[in-house]
């Protein structure tokens, strides 16, 4: 089920919770008749697949969960910093503001009671030759790895997302043309120090005023030539803004 569909769980109909970027939450409930009764909420999913791995027994109520999102609330107030009375508080018109103690009271919880900020040296990955440089991103009819449609205005492509935004110069250089279909081949150095290989087929060429060398996608398209090992040192996320590819023309 999507946020637009209502959830009744029960007997009862549920309201999940959201957090804008601001900080604000509050309630969120659909007002459509789902397509079907085999459609299940994202709280019953997980809660479901939960009671499955855990058995009946286990300490948290997961079938109370489903039955009721409320209690979800209560258990994350009891917890979480900043979510006291928590149903309460995200049934006032507007929601609420979780506590930001820089913008609240100018508090910094620093070992120096201020703001602190750091220079980082400049870096760059060295990109072979013949080789570019892929991001992957998110359109703009997509929420995370949820896709809404197959346009995305902010760049001008409709009806379709396998596409490769790269510069005309870049087209030229390698031979091909604007519409071309191509492979993408990323390569991995492996701890043994030979070079693995990952694929993501038949992309679109996309003329994009991006500097050369550079390339980017959409993601979760080419979630396939990232490993899963590969990830940043302290944040642990997926290098997906930095992945080496060749290009191969489509047959």
């Amino acid at each position: 089920m999507g946020r637009t569909d209502k959830d009744v769980q029960s007997g009862k109909k549920q309201q999940v919770t959201v957090e804008d970027s601001m900080s604000m939450v509050h309630l969120s409930r659909g007002s459509l008749t789902p397509a079907s009764d085999q459609l299940r909420s994202e709280v019953a999913i997980v809660c479901g697949i939960a009671q499955a791995l855990f058995g009946p027994g286990h300490s948290v109520p997961w079938t109370e969960f489903t039955a009721d999102y409320d209690r979800i609330r209560d258990s994350i107030a009891r917890v979480i910093p900043g979510f006291e009375d928590f149903n309460r508080k995200v049934r006032r018109p507007d929601g609420f503001g979780l506590p930001h103690p820089p913008r609240d009271e100018r508090r910094f919880v620093t070992g120096t009671g201020k703001a602190n900020f750091t220079v980082n040296e400049l870096s760059w990955l060295p990109v072979p030759e013949d080789r570019l440089m892929l991001q992957t991103m998110r359109s703009h009819d997509q929420y995370n790895t949820t896709i809404y449609g197959l346009d995305d205005r902010y760049r001008g492509v409709k009806g379709g997302r396998r596409v490769l935004f790269i510069a005309p110069e870049d087209i030229a250089a390698f031979g091909y043309a604007d519409g071309d279909r191509v492979d993408l081949v990323s390569e991995w150095e492996a701890p043994d120090g030979t070079v693995q290989e990952r694929r993501a087929d038949d992309f679109r060429l996309v003329p994009y005023p991006t500097p050369r060398g550079n390339v980017a996608a959409y993601y979760p398209e080419t979630n396939p030539l990232i490993p899963l090992d590969h990830v940043a040192r302290k944040s642990n996320t997926p290098v997906s803004k930095a992945i080496t590819i060749r290009l191969e023309r489509r047959l």
